[in-house]
């Protein structure tokens, strides 16, 4: 046996030992919220689809509209001949969306957050990032070499603190947090936010991933960062922003460089995909709506987005209250370390408008039974 299969069988082991170990299960996803595994069908709530758009026939048409016209992939870097019409179009959208001067597409919304922070932050700079911040916001914070360091989840005190006492030792700073929290589902106080970052010369990005289309933005950041995958039931990841900032990403931003463009499918069915949701507030609000629903019924604090969730700790028990909601018929993913800290091992609940009530309301009865006294 090679050292390198050595390495892995031996690391996977102790991996198995802490329950950590992850899988890929074959899953089938049948319309916004009906999934198929094992041979069984499932309701799913784990699923970032927000507005059930990845499946509306007029998202799909318009996708099967630009394969048929400019093909299944875009062919080269866009700085090359990637760069194709449905990109532009979704850019100039996005911006408006955004009430930005221009945008900028990315393969995805991890591509995006590696360079927009490695693109404009380097040596001699401070980055702070909230704690709880996606792995995309360190990953890029270290790829930047800028000096990184986290301040407390939402502690306004802390990042204060933290600005008072480094950023005058350097050039340029920047603040990364998120508009709604991927595995908590909480807000980030923004306009404190970018009033503490005002007042000490620092930019701020907010990565808004889960909140476009289904959380009112209120004041945007200067760098408006998000995903064409979950509201917008598409792929992709994006930046709105000035002009200039735009224009210098094109040119420094290696994650969009040296990466092939968009596909032009997946470009089309995000702008559509953003049509219904300026079209539709209604559709939008619902996610939230539902959320709320369930959060009433078992008396958990009031959702804040069309995230819940329901940590019970060990990592064990997280993935034994899994499978015994998928045997009732609901898809609820354990979320284990290190995606959350250790000992927050969880249930990610995730809320669509495609959801009816009654689904709801059947997962909080079966959640009440088999988790009496559920911690949020």
């Amino acid at each position: 046996m090679s050292s390198l299969d050595a390495f892995a069988l031996d690391t996977l082991v102790q991996l198995d030992a802490a329950s950590l170990r992850r899988r890929l299960a074959a899953t089938e996803r049948r319309n916004g919220v009906m999934t198929r595994r094992a041979g069984r069908d499932l309701v799913s709530f784990s699923c970032n689809d927000y507005l059930g758009l990845s499946h509306d026939p007029r998202v799909i048409a318009a996708a099967t509209e630009a394969l048929a016209r400019y093909g299944t992939g875009a062919g080269a870097s866009r700085l090359v001949t990637g760069n194709h019409p449905p990109l532009i179009a979704l850019e100039k959208r996005l911006a408006a969306h955004k009430g930005k001067e221009a945008a900028l597409v990315f393969g995805s919304g991890y591509l995006a957050n590696l360079g927009i922070v490695s693109g404009l932050v380097g040596a001699g700079d401070l980055i702070l990032v909230d704690a709880l911040g996606h792995s995309c916001l360190f990953a890029g914070a270290k790829l930047s070499g800028a000096e990184t360091m986290r301040f407390r989840h939402n502690s306004l005190a802390h990042l204060a603190t933290l600005l008072d006492k480094h950023r005058g030792k350097a050039q340029r700073a920047m603040i990364l947090t998120e508009r709604v929290f991927s595995m908590d589902g909480d807000r980030a106080p923004l306009d404190a936010i970018l009033a503490l970052a005002e007042a000490h010369d620092a930019w701020v990005l907010v990565d808004d991933a889960h909140g476009l289309g289904v959380i009112e933005p209120g004041t945007r950041a200067p760098l408006e960062m998000g995903t064409l995958s979950k509201t917008l039931g598409s792929y992709g990841g994006y930046l709105c922003a000035s002009r200039p900032v735009i224009d210098l990403l094109t040119c420094r931003a290696r994650s969009f460089i040296y990466t092939t463009g968009l596909p032009p499918a997946s470009a089309a069915a995000a702008l559509a995909a953003l049509d219904i949701v300026e079209a539709e507030p209604e559709r939008a609000a619902r996610p939230l709506a539902l959320a709320r629903r369930f959060t009433a019924r078992l008396g958990l604090p009031e959702a804040q987005s069309p995230i819940v969730p329901i940590v019970v700790g060990e990592v064990e028990t997280a993935l034994a209250l899994s499978a015994a909601l998928e045997a009732r018929g609901f898809l609820v993913v354990a979320i284990r370390p290190p995606t959350v800290p250790p000992g927050t091992a969880r249930l990610r609940i995730a809320f669509s408008a495609a959801h009816g009530e009654a689904q709801v309301d059947g997962l909080a009865e079966a959640v009440a039974d088999l988790r009496p006294g559920v911690t949020p």
